[in-house]
């Protein structure tokens, strides 16, 4: 039975003798400003190409119009939806798509751009909001994201992750007796959660540098460095690294048996140690004002990334090219309520995550020639994200969910 309430259409149904209420919005308006609420950075991508919000409310409501028509006719999961209703959006609105790319947008970016618009829409008359549980993560259809997976486990930090191999993920995270912990996907099925002693006062960072082979790090109770490591066999006892660190570390890797690690200093700069096959190099202090967690990754031999969130609520980005480092740039483009998250998909590519106000997960990406909006992937995190790609396309992202479980989003 359906009947309409103050701009909702309200469903009952019955199930094993149980009456479900479902509410669905019924009108336009209704369903504009729920899109617009679950994607607060949409208007400031658009800006941040020249495109007044004119043009991008046009955009908005040509989407929204187009899913409130079409969102019957496809089946299958919300993404094959998505995916299936933004490949015929396409074919239909040909002068929209020749209108953003007078303004530079890239398909990529527009496809992106929209598919996160189609995706809200989608959730809104479905009435699913926030973090769900999904499906193993296998590979995900289309352009579009995952379902949020529950994975379990209490943490009391934010996780980290890294891959070693194609389908490979290892997951870390502090537990509630503060040692670190690990859950792994083996290309079929997640593990338990197995516990790695220790005693941490940070997150932890974790990186690979080759085939069954990984590197934890984590700020100990003496506030420096500390270091675990995987060699295929055994985990080795926790290494005491040095430094004084008022950050939980990043680490990258670009080439075998090399790691970089990253924190941020007493002086709020951030420091880098590295490892170069032999021994460890002391401290170098290379600068800025930190106010969180650094992230880093390579992205090719003898290339690193680093970003944080600067004094003004802003993603910074500093890199090495294999002959120095660049100096700080501030990427503006939105306000970040957390540290962020970095991994590549490919040779000069990067996608970037980070949480918002709203505790929602938000990714950019560097496609080789300029850096995108914020977008909003939703859900309501309660850490910052850690993300890690294992094969062209594909991306796996963490965060610790409001239950404190580790929840997982993946694309590709």
């Amino acid at each position: 039975m359906k009947t309409s309430m103050s701009g909702w259409e309200i469903e009952e149904t019955v199930h094993n003798g149980q009456i479900r209420i479902r509410r669905h919005p019924n009108n336009m308006e209704q369903i504009m400003g729920l899109v617009e609420m679950d994607l607060p950075e949409y208007y400031r991508n658009f800006q941040s190409y020249g495109i007044q919000r004119a043009i991008a409310q046009w955009v908005l409501i040509s989407v929204v119009t187009y899913v409130l028509r079409n969102s019957q006719v496809y089946s299958g999961s919300i993404n094959q939806r998505a995916s299936q209703i933004l490949q015929n959006f396409k074919k239909d609105n040909g002068m929209l798509y020749n209108v953003l790319h007078g303004y530079g947008i890239s398909g990529d970016a527009m496809d992106k751009m929209l598919t996160a618009v189609i995706l809200t829409a989608l959730r809104t008359l479905g009435g699913t909001q926030g973090p769900s549980p999904g499906p193993a993560p296998g590979p995900g259809p289309g352009a579009g994201w995952s379902n949020w997976e529950n994975l379990g486990g209490i943490l009391t930090s934010s996780p980290a992750v890294a891959s070693w191999q194609s389908n490979r993920l290892d997951v870390f995270g502090r537990g509630q007796n503060h040692s670190l912990c690990h859950k792994w996907w083996d290309g079929k099925q997640w593990s338990d959660w197995e516990d790695l002693s220790g005693i941490l006062s940070s997150s932890p960072g974790a990186v690979s540098w080759g085939p069954n082979r990984i590197d934890v790090f984590a700020v100990g109770q003496n506030r420096a460095l500390w270091h675990k490591w995987w060699d295929g066999r055994r985990w080795s006892d926790w290494e005491d690294l040095g430094g004084v660190l008022l950050s939980a570390p990043a680490a990258a890797s670009w080439q075998s048996n090399r790691l970089d690690v990253f924190g941020v200093g007493e002086n709020q700069a951030l420091w880098h140690k590295w490892w170069d096959g032999n021994h460890w190099s002391d401290w170098e202090n290379l600068g800025g004002i930190i106010t969180s967690p650094p992230a880093a990754v390579s992205w090719g031999p003898n290339r690193i990334d680093v970003f944080g969130r600067g004094e003004n609520s802003m993603l910074w980005h500093k890199w090495w090219d294999g002959k120095r480092w660049s100096d700080w740039e501030d990427l503006k483009g939105g306000a970040i309520a957390s540290g962020p998250a970095a991994a590549s998909t490919g040779r000069n590519k990067l996608e970037i995550f980070s949480k918002d106000v709203q505790n929602q997960l938000l990714y950019r990406t560097w496609n080789g020639n300029r850096w995108s909006g914020w977008q909003s992937l939703g859900g309501l995190i309660t850490s910052d994200p850690a993300a890690v790609s294992w094969g062209a396309g594909r991306m796996d992202v963490f965060a610790r969910g409001q239950n404190s479980h580790l929840w997982h989003i993946w694309q590709g």
